[in-house]
């Protein structure tokens, strides 16, 4: 078949089942000779230990299925992505799958790879404004509404403000704006009200820690370290804004949220410097991403549960649960899935 993409829509009740048939190419485009499908995983970056087990997972499963995986990482350039993208249809992929650094630049991946009969996979993060095949990710709002909740439900019990530190991701990153929506769904009314007051927001670039211990730096200098919280969008911003705290003398003693449920940010959690972060079970995503890829290697259907607006189209869509990990919790979330271990997140004091 040629078909680009076929979407069938039927409401039951409250919800929506998008049926997803795709067949751009997939088995018989490309120019590999190997037996196995070949799948291009094109990343933003591999110089956090959160996307190195992505990789690592996803490889695993897509060669237990039969299917060889050409890995690029684009150091968080644009331009290196795109080469990245040349070099993997260049080399025979059946499907690209792509964690864009700036989800508006790689459409132009996205049109490099239909041109060549390959269908994409937004990996995590979505390519906008182009005819994308499948988004696989969490439910980023649904995070934000988490961080955000986990501030309201942290709120002076004497009716009292909560001043409120708030770093962003990259601006680049159409993940970074959800999460900073669904954060706002919890957190609007209450600023309004003036039980939460911002005393200082700010995008982290590219989300390096650095970036973010800036931003803290300067709401210490600004507030005199007189606030309550650091809504951290993730654990990396969290791991700089923690530095920060730590060289002023107020870690532990200020909320810090995060997300990624990074090794770093859980031995903070035992630790008590940082206060909660994001559990997303990446072996399911990989997991899923691999698999997804490989059927689509294969030119074989496969059904999306919902559908997320990329500017030009609903885009076909898969998106997994996420849970809040506390020092209560680590031992029930992280540690029982095997995500980490005991002696990684406790080291040798394992009875805290």
């Amino acid at each position: 078949m040629s078909v680009r993409n076929i979407l069938m829509a039927a409401s039951l009740a409250l919800s929506v089942l998008i049926g997803l048939v795709l067949s751009r190419g997939g088995a018989h485009g490309g120019t590999a000779t190997s037996s196995k499908p070949l799948i291009g995983l094109s990343l933003d970056t591999l110089k956090e230990a959160r996307w190195q087990k992505d990789r690592d997972l996803f490889v695993q499963r897509a060669a237990e299925l039969g299917a060889d995986v050409n890995v690029q990482s684009a150091n968080g350039d644009d331009n290196q992505q795109i080469r990245n993208v040349e070099s993997i249809l260049t080399a025979g992929a059946k499907v690209l799958v792509i964690a864009p650094h700036d989800g508006v630049a790689m459409a132009r991946a996205v049109e490099m790879a239909h041109k060549v009969g390959v269908p994409v996979i937004a990996y995590d993060r979505l390519v906008k404004n182009c005819d994308l095949d499948l988004y696989l990710s969490f439910d980023n709002e649904a995070v934000g509404q988490m961080q955000g909740q986990f501030i309201a439900d942290h709120l002076p019990a004497n009716g009292g403000k909560l001043r409120l530190l708030r770093i962003y991701g990259a601006p680049t990153d159409n993940n970074a704006r959800q999460f900073k929506a669904g954060q706002d769904k919890v957190l609007g009314p209450l600023i309004e009200s003036g039980r939460v007051q911002v005393v200082r927001e700010d995008w982290a670039e590219d989300w390096k820690p650095e970036n973010a211990k800036r931003i803290t730096n300067a709401a210490i200098t600004d507030t005199g370290g007189q606030f309550d919280a650091v809504l951290a969008s993730n654990d990396g911003t969290a791991g700089g804004a923690i530095q920060s705290l730590l060289e002023a003398g107020l870690a532990g003693k200020i909320l810090v949220t995060g997300q990624d449920a990074e090794l770093p940010a859980c031995q903070r959690i035992a630790a008590g410097t940082q206060t909660m972060t994001i559990y997303k079970p990446i072996k399911v995503l990989a997991t899923k991403g691999a698999e997804a890829a490989f059927a689509l290697a294969l030119g074989k259907p496969l059904i999306a549960s919902a559908g997320v607006d990329n500017g030009k189209v609903v885009v076909p869509s898969i998106l997994e649960k996420v849970f809040v990990v506390t020092r209560d919790n680590l031992r029930d979330t992280v540690i029982k899935d095997g995500f980490l271990s005991e002696a990684e997140v406790y080291g040798a004091t394992p009875n805290r």
